[in-house]
């Protein structure tokens, strides 16, 4: 088993790896403790090729890895690579490009919705991943060569799978569909983690202005300890209380220590009179909508029940047919908002997803299409005028 522990090493494999079309990637890394990803190990895998880098080395530096991840002509294989691409975006300031995503590419290709890793190499690569040793704390040293071989395994099946699902992809001329999701994958947004922008994952269900200023202000308050700190978010004050906080801002120590889920002495202590500064300064913040320039969706009436599962079932059975997963074409907001003839922005309604279901769901509401029962199965008919 090839373990690379120096620079020089390291620079010797990519030096291998220049010529390769593609090379399979995966990390191990640990977050239990930490707000930043700690990455404990690095396993690449090309044809003819298979390492395990090791981070946590003393004469280790990234940088080459990271040049060949912004190399033009070897595709870059990950299999659900988001948090692997968030490690490399923090490490080295890069995404991988070109990208090819094999959970994106087999929900394309009809392996259903978010297909595992162990589910595809045992379908495509015909080989049992043994999952014994996913709880292992990669921060440890030294790992057992089952470890090691565990870790290995996560990417020497990836190039049998990306070949597959590469020439699959190819045959069904599917690229430009798979294209569409990967550069999703590849906003910089997602990884940029801008504190400014942290109240957005507590997805607030208002848009009064002076909730989300509030929630806005505390939230990147938040984020900056936690970044600051190396910490995770929740240890330094958990989400309901920063939605507590936002829906009845205190007016002093002694009514934020009243707030449910407040650590005991919070108030008084550093952290707690700086939040209450900035809880001070957001009553006069501009709402972060109005800001960036947009306004939570608001539905124009609410759908009918009815409706929705007519859609989801035209939705079922035009994946089926496409062969295609249904959460990649819509999703349960989508048919929500098509129910209720709320068009504007709706993804499905755009390039291959209106191919697939969008324009028939359009027609399906205005009554030209119609599903019915044909020998015990569903099916879809065209109405007449």
């Amino acid at each position: 088993m090839r373990i690379v522990e120096t620079t020089a090493d390291l620079k010797a494999l990519a030096a291998e790896l220049k010529g390769a079309p593609y090379i399979a990637l995966d990390t191990e890394f640990m977050r239990d403790s930490t707000y930043w990803p700690k990455l404990c190990l690095l396993q690449i895998a090309a044809p003819g090729i298979a390492a395990i880098v090791d981070p946590q080395a003393d004469d280790l530096d990234l940088a080459p890895f990271f040049v060949l991840l912004k190399d033009p002509h070897i595709v870059k294989v990950l299999h659900a690579g988001r948090q692997d691409i968030e490690i490399f975006w923090h490490r080295g300031r890069v995404i991988p490009d070109p990208l090819f995503d094999t959970q994106i590419v087999a929900m394309v290709c009809g392996f259903g919705e978010a297909a595992s890793y162990e589910t595809l190499a045992r379908k495509i690569a015909h080989a049992e991943v043994d999952k014994s040793a996913r709880f292992t704390d990669w921060a440890r040293r030294p790992l057992t060569k089952r470890q090691l071989e565990y870790a290995l395994a996560d990417v020497t099946h990836l190039r049998t799978i990306y070949e597959a699902l590469s020439a699959q992809i190819a045959k069904s001329k599917r690229e430009s569909w798979v294209a569409e999701e990967i550069a999703a994958l590849k906003s910089e947004e997602l990884y940029a983690l801008d504190p400014a922008h942290a109240w957005k994952r507590l997805k607030p269900r208002t848009n009064n202005k002076r909730f989300l200023a509030t929630l806005a202000a505390v939230a990147a308050w938040r984020e900056r300890e936690a970044q600051t700190r190396d910490t995770p978010r929740n240890r330094v004050l958990k989400d309901d209380v920063l939605l507590e906080i936002a829906s009845n801002p205190p007016d002093g120590a002694e009514a934020l220590e009243r707030i449910r889920s407040m650590p005991k002495g919070f108030a008084a202590s550093r952290l707690g009179k700086s939040l209450l500064g900035v809880i001070e300064k957001s009553k006069n913040a501009t709402p972060p909508e109005v800001q960036e320039g947009s306004q939570p969706h608001r539905r124009k009436r609410e759908p009918s029940p009815a409706v929705v599962d007519l859609l989801k079932t035209l939705l079922r059975l035009r994946a089926e047919e496409a062969r295609v997963a249904p959460r990649l074409i819509a999703n349960a907001h989508d048919i929500e908002r098509l129910a209720a003839g709320d068009d504007d922005g709706v993804a499905a309604l755009q390039g291959w997803r209106a191919e697939v279901f969008g324009n028939d769901a359009i027609a399906l509401r205005n009554g030209s299409l119609a599903i019915a029962l044909e020998n015990s199965e569903a099916v879809v008919i065209e109405l007449e005028d």
